[in-house]
């Protein structure tokens, strides 16, 4: 049987753990580029984009197109990279938390 004393104190470091790191991922901070970084953006742990640069050599040629995909390809590298990191720290969170306790208490909670 579990001990819904040990559940909630679980469920409280639990919240205090995700509040911190939604601050960490929020002052992470990852990019990614294209055409060898002419064009270069920087996003945070949670996929919000802070900044482009954009190589005025590449505007200059005017070619709008080019610059559309370029920076399309810069944002998806760092989604995937914010992501990547993302997906690691969170992982972290539940390291030495009885997540058996949590299934236990929640299938004592259902009908039978």
């Amino acid at each position: 049987m579990f001990e819904l004393g040990s559940l909630m104190k679980q469920a409280q470091e639990m919240s205090g753990k995700l509040q911190e790191m939604s601050g960490k991922l929020k002052e992470l901070r990852v990019s990614g580029s294209s055409m060898g970084g002419m064009v270069t953006v920087e996003m945070n742990g949670m996929q919000e984009m802070i900044h482009c640069k954009i190589d005025p050599a590449l505007i200059a040629k005017g070619d709008a197109e080019l610059l559309e995909e370029l920076i399309v390809s810069a944002v998806n590298e760092a989604v995937n990279e914010s992501r990547r990191v993302s997906a690691e720290s969170m992982s972290s969170l539940s390291e030495g938390m009885d997540m058996g306790a949590l299934g236990q208490a929640l299938n004592g909670l259902m009908p039978k």
